[in-house]
């Protein structure tokens, strides 16, 4: 018998998820996200432009090479929990944000055209909480 990892086994099969394993709440869902910007911290990701101007339909459909949501996206574990594509439609509906938080995570307007991974993976964080990435940084200061 040889050893193949699951990515591996997906490209030979249909590989299902054990139904008695548990699946991940929003919390399990963002922490997961947060630890995979985590693991390079200082790696450069590039940022959605205009996500606050565009119509709901083009906002959806938005994404880019080298997102923080394409992060998420390679992760096959949470492909497994559902994670369709690394659009920022699909992220929103995925990890359960608002607009607001999903802007703060992956916005240009808040951090220029790219971002270290490690200020999305913060962003990530606050909203797990509910809170923005600004409202939790002033409260940081305080």
């Amino acid at each position: 018998m040889r050893h193949q990892t699951l990515d591996q086994l997906h490209t030979v099969a249909e590989v299902r998820r054990d139904p008695t394993h548990p699946v991940m709440d929003r919390t399990q869902r963002l922490e997961r996200w947060a630890e995979l910007l985590e693991q390079q911290p200082n790696r450069l990701l590039a940022a959605l432009a205009g996500t606050e101007y565009r119509s709901p339909p083009e906002r959806d459909v938005m994404r880019g090479e080298g997102t923080p949501i394409s992060v998420a996206f390679e992760d096959p574990l949470l492909r497994d929990e559902g994670l369709k594509d690394d659009s920022y439609g699909q992220a929103k509906s995925f990890f359960e944000l608002t607009d607001n938080q999903l802007h703060e995570i992956v916005c240009y307007c808040h951090v220029g055209a790219t971002m270290q991974a490690s200020r999305a993976a913060q962003s990530v964080r606050y909203a797990i909480g509910g809170r923005g990435f600004f409202a939790g940084l002033r409260d940081s200061l305080r």
